[in-house]
């Protein structure tokens, strides 16, 4: 752990020097906010009020205290605080905002085909430790794609697995979800057509983080599922297409369920590609179904044709079975 070697007070911030020699730049009201004594010890929510507090506050008192603690006595409020360097460098914004961001994500296309044993797990490995858990997690968050493997088939079992991450969501289609086809659908999945890849419910204002498909049984011929890495395609769009890239990240474009067995109509606004503060892929609204033409001012022109080069990719990315739902559309 790298201890504090010197410090040195400016107008708006404390300058930290370590003992590795990286600098780190603490404004004053940022340190007074996050003042170990103003979160609650046992909820860990912040007490403090900063608009207690001047914009001038600045501390009259500093130093490194015997046990390596930032000590600094603050010129309002009659208040001392006390910050344990670990969690002054964990938390050095100045720091990190001088290292690059680099993507946790591992794309894939349908090479993956060949490899799926490295994203497959077994069922039980999952309920019975913690480190299956673990290794199923970290499949979806860096590859956004899982298969779990020897799971029970009755009807309803696939819940317990799914517990061991969270709750599910519900929506007024129940949980679960059960893919059959049934007379005078009121969704495309109750049908016997072909379904193209696709995110479920894109016309929610939080759609689906994780989707999972449990197969209990198949009394047809076909069904077989395919998957596509949308971050991948989205990828390859930054990187080759950049125009069209642009389009899906800055154009609302506008999905929509009718359901004709519910009151309500449900739609949202929403853009394509979704980006992270870090500029890395938050999430994917991909639906041929549900997305409807726009009606505004006319860059649809434009982004039809984004649109239709983004189809073009993800009807030549595709690979069997999935697990993600805002980055790897099923079909």
């Amino acid at each position: 752990m790298q201890s504090i070697s010197k410090l040195e007070k400016n107008s708006t911030y404390l300058k930290v020097v370590w003992s590795d020699g990286e600098e780190s730049k603490f404004n004053y009201l940022w340190l007074r906010d996050n003042c170990p004594t103003a979160h609650d010890k046992d909820s860990r929510h912040r007490m403090f009020n900063i608009l207690e507090v001047s914009q001038n506050i600045n501390p009259k008192k500093y130093n490194v205290s015997s046990d390596g603690k930032l000590e600094i006595e603050w010129s309002e409020g009659d208040h001392t605080s006390y910050y344990d360097p670990k969690w002054l460098r964990e938390n050095c914004y100045t720091i990190k905002n001088k290292k690059k961001y680099i993507s946790p994500y591992k794309l894939w296309d349908s090479s993956l085909e060949k490899n799926l044993e490295t994203i497959q797990i077994e069922h039980d490995e999952i309920i019975n430790s913690e480190a299956g858990l673990i290794k199923w997690l970290e499949l979806l968050h860096y590859t956004g794609i899982a298969i779990v493997k020897n799971a029970p088939v009755e009807k309803n079992s696939g819940l317990k697995v799914l517990n061991r991450i969270s709750h599910t969501r519900e929506t007024f289609f129940k949980t679960p979800f059960e893919v059959i086809n049934i007379p005078k659908p009121n969704n495309s999945a109750y049908t016997a057509h072909a379904l193209r890849n696709h995110m479920d419910l894109p016309w929610f204002e939080n759609p689906p983080g994780y989707q999972f498909l449990h197969c209990l049984v198949n009394s047809a011929k076909g069904g077989d599922s395919s998957a596509v890495d949308a971050f991948a395609v989205a990828d390859y769009l930054r990187n080759n297409e950049k125009d069209v890239f642009d389009i899906l990240v800055n154009t609302p474009l506008k999905f929509r369920d009718k359901d004709y067995t519910q009151e309500a109509i449900r739609s949202v606004h929403g853009t394509a590609i979704s980006l992270t503060k870090d500029g890395d892929y938050n999430d994917i609204r991909y639906s041929i179904a549900t997305g409807l033409p726009p009606r505004e001012r006319d860059t649809h022109g434009l982004r039809h044709a984004g649109l239709r080069q983004r189809n073009r990719i993800v009807a030549r990315q595709g690979l069997p079975p999935i697990l993600r739902g805002e980055r790897a559309p099923t079909a």
